[in-house]
């Protein structure tokens, strides 16, 4: 006989717990000693009821100094754009310090009027600044966020 051949039959019946101390699940039928845990109807509560108390998910996000690990994108006006030209990307926007690394998220929104072409590639542009970049024209391009380069272990 193989492994594979085995013909495996699940129990017709299952156990029938609390039915007396000899039975094996009998008495407190595995649900501990007294306690609201204890008595029929306590599945019934919500995920996270402390007794009454106040849930621990209720009570952390109020706790002073909560914050969303959620990055935010940095923004960039379009009237600073003026003093670029040709292809700009994250990396000429990080050297002309609009932007504090190439590696961030970054928005561009209308202020003010684009006079310079260029060729905008960023993660995100407003409608209005689209327009704005057409009308001078320029062209926007929508890239994916760039990775940081891991470093290599020596």
């Amino acid at each position: 006989m193989k492994y594979n051949d085995l013909e495996v039959v699940k129990n017709a019946r299952p156990s029938r717990k609390g039915r007396g101390i000899s039975a094996g699940q009998g008495k407190t039928a595995g649900r501990g000693t007294k306690g609201q845990k204890a008595r029929t109807g306590h599945r019934k509560m919500p995920t996270g009821f402390m007794g009454g108390q106040r849930a621990i998910m209720q009570a952390v996000p109020k706790l002073k100094g909560f914050k969303s690990f959620h990055p935010k994108a940095e923004i960039v006006y379009t009237d600073r754009l003026n003093e670029l030209s040709g292809k700009v990307d994250n990396f000429v926007m990080a050297e002309a310090a609009l932007i504090s690394s190439p590696f961030v998220k970054v928005k561009v929104i209308t202020r003010g009027e684009l006079k310079a072409k260029i060729e905008l590639e960023t993660q995100f542009a407003s409608k209005s600044a689209i327009e704005a970049i057409k009308k001078a024209g320029g062209l926007f391009k929508q890239v994916a966020i760039l990775k940081k380069p891991e470093k290599k272990a020596e």
